[in-house]
């Protein structure tokens, strides 16, 4: 095994969390906060599982502008030379490319290797999890690897695609298997066969691999967007600041993401199984699955009475207000300092086309 000198973890944190309005706004969304009512944000929790595989000083986050002074005002300890900020969202190649970039001239130009993981995911056992990407990180600096990991299903679900395993391979920390094939969002009858034949794992977005064999797979499957990220190396290196350079290259590279571009192309992909527990927290009816309920089957954050009424979500991040429900069930409310969510669970969950509609103020 290539023993690497350098390890990175990069964090994306561009997302605006639509379906967790009106909490989650583009200045300020979902993983700046806690939807559990607890004292640290998502993205705190996040860098602190990072460093458990790293030092805090090889920690990068990747954002966009609209959020570097929610970053920073949340996690003032983080190093503010260490938040890049994209002018525009061109989806997760151009990001994860920029990673690439920044990691690489952060390892003066030296063989590195990275993580990447998603800001606003929750994850309680950091042992487990750290055992998980440390066998990802064996399997990627082994050879020209791309490595994600995979997520235990525990149910099947329609709104995450899926790895197919194949191969197993023992490695000196884990167990690694050649990815046969990724798989789109599926039906539930097919999300159901995928359970049943024990073989796949949920795709959750988390990567691994050396900065050669990423750089490697974009230039081979996505010739335009490796040449302007080389653009883009060459003028950081010539003095440039990478605001600077970013405006001037950035918005010119195709949006597409890191599954389509080359995940779903190359041959040299490998899967680990996770060994942790996971959740992606997407809309609000994810909250019911980290909080008590009451008598009433009822979840909330605040204070609360009912009559009548069963299996309700309520969150008032304002502390400042009530909340009483009267003979309805299954239902969502959201109290914020300018506006209040009524909706039912099943239409949490289409948020993100209502946030679209709303005037500028309310986003």
């Amino acid at each position: 095994m290539i023993t690497m000198k350098k390890r990175y973890v990069v964090i994306m944190a561009g997302g605006a969390g639509e379906r967790f309005w009106p909490l989650s706004r583009i200045a300020k969304p979902k993983h700046l906060w806690n939807v559990f009512g607890g004292e640290k944000c998502i993205l705190e929790q996040t860098i602190e599982r990072a460093c458990k595989i790293v030092d805090l000083s090889n920690i990068i986050i990747i954002t966009n502008k609209e959020q570097v002074a929610g970053i920073t005002s949340t996690c003032p300890s983080f190093p503010k030379e260490n938040i890049i900020a994209e002018p525009v969202g061109r989806n997760t190649t151009a990001a994860i490319g920029l990673a690439s970039v920044i990691v690489g001239m952060r390892a003066n130009n030296e063989d590195a290797s990275f993580v990447v993981l998603s800001s606003d995911h929750v994850i309680n056992d950091t042992n487990a999890f750290t055992n998980t990407i440390n066998c990802a990180f064996e399997k990627a600096e082994s050879g020209d690897f791309l490595v994600t990991v995979g997520i235990n299903p525990t149910f099947p679900a329609t709104g995450f695609g899926y790895i197919k395993r194949g191969d197993a391979q023992k490695l000196s920390t884990g167990e690694c298997f050649k990815v046969e094939r990724f798989y789109e969002k599926p039906n539930l009858e097919r999300a159901k066969s995928y359970i049943e034949s024990g073989c796949f794992s949920w795709n959750a977005g988390i990567f691994i691999w050396k900065t050669s064999s990423i750089n490697s797979a974009i230039q081979h499957n996505a010739p335009k967007i490796s040449k302007t990220l080389e653009n883009i190396k060459l003028d950081i290196s010539n003095g440039i600041g990478i605001d600077e350079v970013l405006q001037k290259h950035y918005p010119n590279i195709e949006k597409i993401s890191i599954d389509f571009s080359v995940m779903e192309r190359a041959n040299n992909v490998w899967v680990v199984p996770s060994k942790f527990d996971w959740d992606d927290v997407g809309s609000w009816n994810a909250i019911e699955r980290h909080l008590p309920k009451d008598e009433n089957e009822s979840v909330a954050v605040g204070e609360y009475y009912s009559q009548d009424a069963k299996s309700n979500t309520i969150f008032d991040a304002t502390k400042k207000r009530a909340t009483i429900i009267a003979g309805l069930r299954d239902i969502v409310v959201v109290h914020t300092d300018d506006a209040t969510l009524v909706c039912s669970k099943a239409d949490a969950e289409k948020l993100r086309d209502l946030v679209k509609s709303l005037p500028p103020k309310y986003r």
